[in-house]
């Protein structure tokens, strides 16, 4: 029994160990990739501070790069939280391995003993022979062989707690020596962090100093949201305004077909002097008119497929970049005082990186919007709209297909950005589009 529990004990620490790896490895996989956007940034800060002049994209990059390294400090944490549980668990793990290695090491010594007083040939016969009977003697003879077998075992034992002991100790250590590198990193992170912000002070310190003209710039650029936001509300409009008609149409053509049966039937029946067939009582069918906008979005099988297929890929859709990262979030946000609602997200990536189809479906609307393009495509009843292009190469009435290239992003000649922004509407409703899109 007591070495069941040994194996079991075993079992559970390498399960747990397995169970910490993975969690482990995705925590590091998150910190590289973290360490990689932060570089970028880098990269871009250096190019924007080589100007004597300062601009909003220096505040913007120094904003992605506080919020990244604080993101980065979170991530080292939990990767300590993992650490601390795990150096517990290897702690616990040899501290019962010990305990199991001093019991088998006790018992052995007893073992050895009673094999030290019963060393001789002669007191191993005196004790075969003192039998009563030949029952005894072959029981005993039996118990000899036994002992004999069960002290190597126990032999066996010890060693294999032994190496386990060794192992886990070498575990331990290697992973105190982990925590007190990330404890290390972690200490930068946050002087850089402590730098980063102090930039960020000092860099709103000198766009103070042009207000107007930062005033001027945001206030254009509020209306080019507020008209690419009219006209993804007007190309839904249209979309659902559109469907409805197609619906009631059919519903009509419908209505025509059933009058018209009615109608021969009426007259077949009075010709053959007979009453005409009834067809039953009236179910009420809900009118186009009383639908909804959802049920006239999915009023053919197609869109209600698309619909369902969308949905089902909340969460892993792909970005509409290759690579990037999210600058301003969805919902309401203040810059310089200014309250500002973002019906979407800004996903920051290369110059000219080329914008892609989060999922399949049909372009609903392509449109310039003060010099920048303007994609709307439709999947059943939600929509996507992909702005900020700098060039097209769909056009509207057109399928298109999951990744499938859309145009490629423009830069800010002012701010010197490049940025895509991307929403996703269900229906007339905008929706937060990052959970929908895949974890970056």
């Amino acid at each position: 029994m007591r070495f069941l529990k040994l194996f079991l004990l075993c079992i559970s620490v390498f399960a747990a160990a397995e169970g910490f790896a993975q969690s482990s490895a995705e925590l590091k996989r998150r910190r590289d990739k973290l360490s990689d956007e932060l570089e970028q940034l880098n990269r871009e800060y250096q190019k924007t501070a080589s100007s004597k002049k300062v601009t909003i994209r220096q505040l913007n990059i120094l904003k992605a790069k506080i919020n990244l390294r604080e993101e980065k400090i979170n991530t080292i944490n939990s990767e300590i939280r993992n650490l601390d549980s795990q150096i517990s668990e290897n702690t616990n793990s040899v501290n019962n391995l010990q305990e199991q290695l001093d019991k088998l090491r006790k018992e052995y010594a007893g073992m050895v003993l009673f094999a030290y007083h019963n060393k001789s040939a002669y007191n191993k016969l005196m004790f075969v022979f003192a039998s009563k009977d030949f029952n005894q003697a072959y029981k005993r003879l039996k118990y000899l062989q036994q002992f004999a077998t069960y002290r190597q075992r126990q032999a066996e034992y010890i060693q294999g707690t032994q190496k386990d002991l060794n192992i886990k100790i070498v575990q331990l250590d290697r992973t105190k020596r982990e925590k007190s590198t990330l404890l290390s990193d972690e200490k930068k992170e946050r002087e850089s962090l402590g730098k980063e912000k102090d930039n960020q002070a000092q860099v709103v310190v000198k766009l103070s100093k042009q207000q107007g003209y930062l005033k001027r710039q945001q206030r254009d650029l509020q209306k080019k949201i507020a008209k690419t936001n009219r006209e993804i509300s007007s190309a839904i409009r249209r979309e659902i305004a559109e469907a409805r008609r197609k619906a009631e149409a059919e519903e009509r053509a419908r209505l025509a077909a059933a009058e018209k049966a009615r109608a021969a039937a009426a007259a077949a029946a009075e010709k053959s002097d007979k009453p005409a067939p009834s067809t039953g009582p009236k179910t009420p069918v809900k009118t186009t008119a009383a639908k909804t906008n959802s049920e006239v979005l999915n009023s053919t099988p197609e869109a209600a497929r698309l619909s369902n297929d969308f949905l089902g890929n909340r969460g892993s859709l792909p970005w509409p970049v290759a690579q990037g990262h999210i600058t301003q979030g969805f919902g309401t946000y203040y810059i310089d005082g200014i309250k500002t609602e973002s019906t979407g997200v800004d996903i920051a990536t290369g110059a000219g990186a080329t914008v892609r189809a989060v999922f399949s479906g049909e372009v609903s609307n392509v449109a310039n919007v003060s010099g920048t393009y303007l994609v709307i495509i439709r999947h059943g009843e939600y929509f996507t709209a992909y702005s900020n292009l700098r060039s097209v190469s769909v056009s509207k009435g057109q399928k298109v297909g999951i990744k499938q290239t859309l145009g490629t992003v423009a830069t800010d000649s002012a701010t010197g950005e490049t940025s895509v922004h991307f929403d996703l509407y269900k229906g007339q409703n905008p929706v937060n589009p990052k959970i929908w899109l895949a974890p970056d």
